[in-house]
């Protein structure tokens, strides 16, 4: 609520007169409106807030003062949101931060407001009377063990807050060394207030995504009443529970609500344990389901043992649950991209039913180890993404259930069949939204999508050409198939896709990058609603393009890279609904006349001219990529930050560029946050990145800067602070000592990929280890000194690590070690592992590849994918 001057003029006033009764009032509506649990009521406004502040300092009015800590503490996500946040009083604040009712999503967004106070109000706490100490005692309410790993790691590069840094990562390895039980006596007698997660009866969220170092015992810590007299039993109760926890079978594990008498947060509705290794799920489920009995949302994103009976089990629990996310990382093995040469698997975990096509019957049952009922009623939002593990089984036993779900992600499920996703469509008759690339969505799922619900027939031989009104694709508005290469050239499924794209009608998204997508196909789209359109890869002629651009003027988005045929001022194709002496032109000058566009992609034909012709489109443009086949001279490059001022990523591949264009970009695009130059041409240097970059995240440099050596690596890091993501290409320059360059200039890297580079890793890999966040690495042809056991270690040492990609030709002992098939303690998140060998003579064979010795390749890698059930050993042609 907007505070008006005139109600300060009456505090003023009422002191000034000593009319207590209207003192009384106005303490009665500020403690109203600031302890309100009302959504409904305004806000006070931080600026008027702290006017309130400062009044209450002059007049030594303790209720003031302390109902103005309150509410900021309370509302203290909206708080560091805001314009004046860093104008609040350093006694204000820090009140704010001790305040038992501060409310925060995560530790690390407590953490990121403090440091951006700190930042903004450096000098003007210098010039204070105040003492070094008492400026810490902000940072000292840190609870350093709480924070994520990649933000504690990232924050050790800030000379500021290096050393509290450096403290919290101690403190998470410190926290992931110890055992379940061995956690809580680890701590001996020590106060346990620094393990608690910050929950409040005002808390929405919980998010401790990215904090492997969360055991059990920290989330019964932080669920427990926080009395002094409780600290003696609460020790004892913790560990006989987690005790239990470790001997039990974690699907009979149950918490006694008696031994933990657990609190109850109702206005939770939202938790977060991505990449919480450590939690397990039984007690954390358990957990969610005694304390948030309001739960709605759950994200478990790239943890490898939440498997679909962690699944049913969640939603038995926690059964007003309507979100749940479990994403892992891709197969790196998709296979319309590979060709296999062997492919062999360990001893799976037997499935709960046999993985096979089939219809869906009423009268079939199967005996699960939660009996869900209706209790799946709830779910209208299922992410999968990259459960390559989940099966026909799984999916048919709680499609009977999900009779609710809007929302379908099950992009990568390569182990689903078509039957199976036509089925699960069919059940699910309020789907809005579905998210299929990369898997066998295909004749059958379309035809689940086109048919009418009350009218559809099972047979494949049904015929199209009747339009819907009812049909699930008729409602559609997201739809995703990249990658489902279903359609061929027989008149059947060409006809299936046309059938399809006439009945979208309400589509906002579509993808159909790397499909057999024509023209007649997409110029049978009836849809005006468009906001996204990825047909990259495909075949589709640029008028054919143009006929929805001119149906869909809300598009925002449009990737077309990789379209050969985008430009070709001749129509071939038969049956199609534009003139064959269509301009190239009339695309682009279409898009520019019709859409206000944000992102875009292009490659063949794209120009000088058409970035013209697109100046209109283009002025909000948030993301551009030119790929092969794009050709933007040294002027247009130029031009770009002038035309486009808010780009935030830009990405070349086979450009013409010089220092002139990369320096001009840099100057004049701020707000740059991803760089990618690949394959360019042209004579750059150094100079080029003598410039700060300060939002700058991702920077990828493939074979544009061979010249480049250790001290212009170091450069690059004093001007590119905020890093996360590192690719270096052809840097044949760089050696060993560039390791710790990296290290120490980005410890809170979480991707790295570097190849031919120099003899970087000629010495061993010592220095990465260092960047204890990693996610992502790759190194190849950087020297032959990578340790045997190198995969080990760093799945040890770098916990948060999910993909390590590698090459024989650096294995110092001619090949690597690899982790067990089963035990999961010694690779913590490791999801693949990719071992390529070279097609030349530098490769040694290795005993992987015995095997296949025999049979010629051009090249190999051998891939290795674990999931919640087995390890996938696959050797293919390509390097991956």
């Amino acid at each position: 609520m907007k505070i008006s001057k005139r109600k300060n003029t009456y505090i003023a006033a009422a002191l000034y007169f000593g009319v207590e009764m209207l003192l009384l009032q106005l303490k009665s509506w500020f403690s109203e409106v600031s302890l309100s649990k009302d959504p409904g009521l305004l806000k006070i406004q931080l600026d008027d807030l702290i006017r309130i502040w400062n009044f209450g300092l002059e007049h030594a009015n303790g209720f003031v003062q302390e109902l103005c800590a309150s509410y900021l503490a309370r509302n203290f996500m909206w708080t560091m949101s805001s314009n004046f946040f860093e104008d609040v009083p350093y006694d204000l604040l820090l009140l704010c931060i001790k305040h038992p009712h501060l409310t925060v999503d995560s530790e690390k967004h407590l953490s990121d407001a403090l440091f951006i106070w700190l930042d903004s109000n450096t000098k003007q706490l210098e010039g204070s009377s105040k003492t070094e100490n008492e400026f810490s005692d902000i940072l000292k309410q840190i609870r350093i063990s709480l924070l994520p790993l990649w933000f504690a790691s990232g924050k050790r590069s800030s000379g500021c807050f290096s050393e509290l840094a450096n403290e919290s990562v101690n403190s998470i390895f410190r926290l992931m060394k110890v055992t379940t039980t061995g956690s809580i006596n680890a701590l001996g007698d020590s106060d346990l207030s620094h393990l608690r997660i910050r929950l409040t009866e005002y808390s929405k969220r919980m998010d401790l995504s990215g904090c492997p170092q969360i055991t059990p015992m920290i989330l019964l810590l932080s669920l427990l009443p926080n009395t002094h007299s409780f600290a003696l039993a609460l020790r004892k109760s913790i560990k006989e529970a987690v005790s239990n926890l470790e001997q039990a079978d974690g699907s009979k594990y149950q918490i006694s609500q008696g031994l933990l008498p657990t609190l109850s947060f109702e206005a939770v509705q939202e938790v977060d344990i991505s990449g919480c290794l450590k939690l397990h799920l039984e007690v954390a489920i358990e957990c969610f389901s005694k304390s948030f009995p309001c739960l709605r949302k759950v994200k478990a994103a790239y943890l490898l043992n939440f498997r679909t009976t962690t699944l049913y089990k969640l939603v038995q629990k926690c059964p007003l649950v309507s979100e749940v996310d479990i994403t892992i990382d891709m197969n790196p093995l998709i296979s319309s991209q590979v060709s296999v040469i062997s492919s062999t698997s360990s001893s799976p975990v037997i499935p709960l039913a046999p993985n096979r096509p089939y219809i869906v019957d009423h009268s079939f049952s199967m005996t699960y180890p939660y009996h869900l009922g209706p209790s799946l009623a709830n779910i209208t939002k299922l992410t999968m993404e990259g459960r390559s593990d989940v099966c026909d089984s799984d999916v048919q036993y709680f499609s009977k259930f999900c009779v609710s779900l809007c929302y379908l992600n099950l992009k990568g499920c390569i182990s689903l069949t078509d039957v199976c996703i036509a089925n699960l469509i069919r059940r699910c008759t309020k789907l809005h939204s579905i998210l299929v690339c990369h898997t066998s969505f295909g004749m059958n799922s379309i035809l689940a999508l086109c048919t009418a619900s009350r009218s559809f027939s099972n047979s494949l031989t049904a015929k199209f050409g009747k339009m819907h009104l009812d049909s699930l694709a008729s409602n559609l508005q997201l739809l995703h198939m990249g990658g489902c290469k279903f359609c061929s050239s027989t008149a059947a499924d060409e006809a299936s896709l046309l059938e399809l794209l006439s009945q979208t009608q309400m589509l906002k998204s579509l993808c159909l990058r790397d499909t057999n997508l024509v023209d007649n196909a997409l110029c049978n789209f009836s849809g005006s609603l468009l906001e996204m359109l990825d047909v990259s890869n495909t075949m589709i002629s640029g008028a054919a393009l143009n006929l929805v651009v001119r149906a869909n003027p809300g598009l925002k988005c449009l990737n077309a890279r990789g379209c050969k045929n985008l430009f070709w001022t001749e129509n071939k194709t038969k049956g199609a609904k534009f003139s064959s002496s269509y301009s190239c032109g009339e695309l682009l000058t279409d898009l520019g006349k019709t859409c206000r566009l944000e992102e875009i992609a292009l490659g063949w034909g794209f120009s000088y001219f058409s970035l013209q012709d697109l100046k209109p489109a283009i002025l909000s443009l948030r993301a551009m990529t030119v790929g092969l086949g794009g050709t933007l001279p040294e002027d247009a490059l130029i031009l770009l930050p002038t035309i486009c001022p808010l780009l935030e990523s830009l990405v070349l591949y086979f450009q013409v560029i010089s220092d002139c264009t990369i320096i001009n970009m840099i100057t004049s695009l701020r707000q740059l946050r991803t760089l990618s130059l690949c394959y360019c041409l042209g004579d750059i240097s150094i100079s080029s990145f003598n410039l700060s970059m300060p939002s700058l995240r991702k920077l990828r440099l493939e074979r544009v800067t061979p010249w480049m050596t250790n001290n212009d690596l170091v450069l690059l890091t004093q001007n590119c602070t905020k890093l996360v993501e590192l690719a270096l290409l052809g840097c044949k320059l760089l050696n060993s000592d560039a390791q710790c360059i990296i290290s120490r200039g980005w410890p809170g890297l979480i991707s790295i990929h570097l190849e031919d580079c120099g003899e970087l890793t000629k010495k061993g890999i010592s220095s990465l280890f260092n960047c204890t966040a990693l996610e992502d690495l790759l190194l190849r042809h950087n020297g032959p000194g990578v340790q045997r056991n190198f995969i080990l270690d760093a799945a040890l040492k770098l916990p948060m690590l999910r993909q390590v990609s590698l090459d024989l030709c650096d294995a110092s002992e001619g090949d690597f070690d690899l982790p067990d098939d089963e035990d999961e303690s010694d690779r913590y998140s490791l999801r693949s592992v990719k071992i390529a060998r070279c097609k030349s003579g530098r490769c040694n064979a290795g005993s992987h590849f015995a095997e296949v010795l025999a049979k010629p390749a051009h090249r190999e890698t051998l891939v290795l994918v674990w999931n919640s059930r087995n390890l996938v050993r696959t050797v293919v042609k390509e390097r991956l």
